[in-house]
């Protein structure tokens, strides 16, 4: 089997550019980033108070996460329900970030990352494929751009949804994200060592889509 792994820090346009990628080079999309979100959900749902590893470690044994493909895109299912949407909101991703900090998470969704890879090709995207679930990956690109263009970029695909927001609101989220991220004690976001950097800021989303696709077909 075939696995590429993508990281790069929030707002980087991982989730489009990887899915569409996925598609063009027919391997199977996997944004691990949706399965921190549903736990992110989950816990803001019930007021687990995720400073509290008991409570974190209850809430996760009452849990049941799965990943399905209708017509080879992913949906997300929380037991019967589809919460595919529910976790693309600013709420859900800065309690994505907080969540991800957590051994016990981490650990919870490493198998079920994993396993994904074992029995087809994949692309995945995260924070730490390249250098936690997936080390031995036959690519690994770390796909970045500047804060203020993940901002803007952000800001518009809200709006498109009908959501209002603030700009400079999205701008400090995704710079605090990124120190978090970054400075995590556990799975910390970086490159891996032999990952490819692809900034795409001066990029439009076709063009970071060719680029990716390029940069696996030349080493794959």
């Amino acid at each position: 089997m075939i696995s590429i792994a993508i990281d790069g820090p929030a707002g980087a346009g991982k989730s489009s550019i990887a899915r569409a990628a996925a598609e063009r080079l027919n391997y199977i999309y996997v944004d691990t980033g949706a399965l921190y979100r549903t736990i992110g959900l989950a816990a803001a749902r019930s007021n687990t108070n995720i400073q509290n590893e008991a409570e974190v470690e209850k809430l996760l044994k009452s849990l049941d996460i799965n990943i399905v493909f209708f017509n080879g895109e992913q949906h997300v299912l929380l037991g019967d329900e589809d919460v595919s949407e529910k976790i693309r909101t600013e709420q859900a991703s800065m309690m994505a970030s907080k969540v991800s900090a957590i051994p016990a998470v981490r650990a919870y969704l490493l198998d079920t990352q994993r396993d994904f890879a074992k029995t087809d090709n994949v692309l995945m995207d995260g924070r730490d494929i390249g250098t936690v679930v997936l080390p031995n990956a036959s690519v690994k690109i770390f796909l970045t751009a500047s804060p203020e263009i993940r901002a803007k970029r952000r800001v518009k695909q809200l709006e498109e949804k009908g959501i209002k927001c603030d700009y400079d609101e999205v701008l400090k989220d995704i710079i605090t994200r990124d120190y978090n991220d970054s400075h995590r004690e556990i799975a910390p976001l970086k490159p891996a060592e032999n990952a490819i950097i692809l900034d795409t800021s001066d990029m439009t989303l076709e063009e970071s889509i060719d680029a990716l696709v390029k940069l696996v077909e030349e080493r794959v």
